[in-house]
């Protein structure tokens, strides 16, 4: 896997850094972010995509991405539109 470094939360420290990648491999955004709270969770299968079991598989997760890094994101679909071609 060959990942493209795309940014960081700006407000970061040196624990807790909200990142965002693309894995030039396959195109897809990779980030790494804060874990979601019982409370988003419970929200998030409240709130399940129309047509699909409530719950979160136990193959996903949810992530709360934080808005200094919606910058970052549009720089990764880019990147990753970019990869796909």
């Amino acid at each position: 896997m060959a990942l493209q470094f795309i940014g960081i939360d700006p407000d970061t420290g040196q624990s807790g850094s909200p990142t965002a990648w693309v894995d030039l491999e396959n195109a897809d955004i990779v980030l790494q972010s804060y874990t979601a709270d019982e409370a988003t969770r419970a929200q998030c299968v409240e709130n399940t995509a129309p047509g699909h079991a409530k719950g979160i598989p136990t193959h996903e997760t949810v992530i709360r991405v934080p808005v200094r890094l919606v910058p970052m994101l549009r720089e990764a679909c880019d990147a990753a539109e970019r990869a796909a071609l």
